[in-house]
């Protein structure tokens, strides 16, 4: 679909989302954690499916909708559970010990609730009053795709990669550059809310890691996006927004970009905590193969097992407490510094690499028997090291941000 009449768009839920309204506010951190460790078993009898399938099961949507996984940042007041921030750290790793690709999904899909808290009221009520369960995919390449403003709002278009959970959402919002001219140097960057009747999906996630995560290429040309649908980016740098007029709570007074890691950091903790129950586990009552004594009596294994549960633990408090500073510094009433966003950057890719390193030491301890595909130790390796290819965990970016800005050095300003 093109042309004036997406203004005018209405759309229906998919057949997946409940029939029935369900509100999750005032359920607890710890009990929507249980739920998910509830929910872990079910998920990981189906990681091998969720690998061929190349995307989220419908039956393991339907069982996160039902737990309301996918509504731990949807604002209360339309019957979110809207917790804090690290929730998506301590969800997001109890499914990723046994199957990283729902972990990521439910990571993304959540925080799009997160973002659309940020739009204009009348566009959270054009989504949300139809179906609160509504899925909303994402890519965020703004160099990707390219806008111009038109009377209304803009014209798009662009091929976007990397677009997860695609297959299971209604919508998607698509990341642009705003230029004046083609030729010239752009003007801003925005987000665009597209219908899924008005984008393409393009089958192009054939991978070696997070392979259940359906991130897959979507496309648009010449697509008119009402001027509500959209947002600028800068919008959710923790200053005042077109959603604070309803959502003035302090989740939605958060530096959502400079946080942006943390909803899926928690994918690479489950990724390593999981290997270290795998590894250690059988490391416990398993004997070498060529010698035949026990591994565990090894001190090499011993001071190896130090090393990586050390970064386990190491990384989850550096998650946690870049997570818990920001909420402190929302519920104070306090805008969110520069200092404390890069430093939220620098933190998130640091305790990921953690993570990775003891994913790595645990795979040397497994040996041979992780090769196996019966064996869950071969796909959180492969999966910990598709999640750390995320440009949001590259040091050579995120440490280069907080590295200028540490140095004093004049640049362009990061998107925080």
């Amino acid at each position: 679909m093109t042309g004036r009449s997406a203004a005018r768009l209405d759309w229906t839920p998919s057949a997946t989302l409940p029939k029935e309204r369900t509100s999750f506010a005032g359920v607890s951190d710890e009990e929507m954690v249980g739920r998910a460790r509830d929910l872990a078993p079910k998920i990981a009898a189906r990681a091998d499916a969720c690998e061929k399938l190349r995307r989220m099961p419908d039956e393991t949507e339907r069982e996160l909708h039902a737990a309301g996984l996918f509504r731990i940042a949807q604002p209360a007041r339309v019957g979110g559970a809207e917790l804090d921030v690290g929730i998506f750290v301590d969800v997001c790793a109890e499914i990723a010990r046994v199957c990283p690709s729902t972990a990521w999904n439910i990571g993304n899909l959540a925080s799009h609730h997160w973002m659309l808290g940020y739009f204009a009221p009348e566009t959270q009520d054009e989504l949300w009053g139809v179906s609160t369960d509504v899925l909303i995919a994402t890519s965020l390449v703004f160099p990707a795709g390219r806008g111009r403003k038109v009377d209304g709002g803009y014209e798009v278009s662009g091929r976007w990669p990397l677009s997860s959970g695609v297959d299971n959402s209604d919508w998607n919002l698509l990341a642009f550059m705003v230029r004046e001219r083609d030729d010239g140097p752009p003007v801003d960057q925005r987000l665009a809310l597209v219908h899924r009747s008005q984008y393409e999906i393009i089958d192009t996630w054939h991978a070696a890691g997070l392979c259940g995560t359906g991130s897959k290429d979507v496309a648009v040309k010449g697509l008119f996006v009402p001027e509500r649908r959209t947002i600028t980016a800068w919008a959710m740098n923790g200053k005042p927004h077109p959603g604070s007029a309803i959502n003035d709570t302090p989740l939605f007074r958060l530096p959502l970009l400079a946080l942006g890691p943390y909803v899926l950091s928690g994918v690479m903790l489950g990724c390593a905590q999981g290997a270290y129950e795998t590894t250690v586990g059988a490391a416990r009552k398993r004997n070498a193969t060529m010698t035949g004594l026990p591994v565990a009596a090894s001190q090499s294994i011993q001071i190896k097992v130090a090393e990586a549960a050390a970064r386990i633990d190491s990384a989850k408090l550096i998650m946690r407490n870049a997570c818990n500073h920001a909420m402190v510094v929302a519920r104070a009433g306090a805008e969110p510094a520069h200092d404390d966003k890069v430093r939220y950057r620098r933190d998130a890719f640091f305790s990921v690499r953690m993570c990775l390193e003891a994913v790595d030491i645990l795979m040397g301890i497994a040996g041979s028997s992780g090769l196996y595909l019966s064996s869950n130790m071969q796909r959180l390796f492969r999966d910990a090291h598709a999640a750390n290819a995320h440009v949001m965990f590259s040091p050579d970016v995120q440490a280069g941000i907080f590295g200028q800005h540490a140095l004093g050095l004049v640049g362009p300003p990061p998107l925080l």
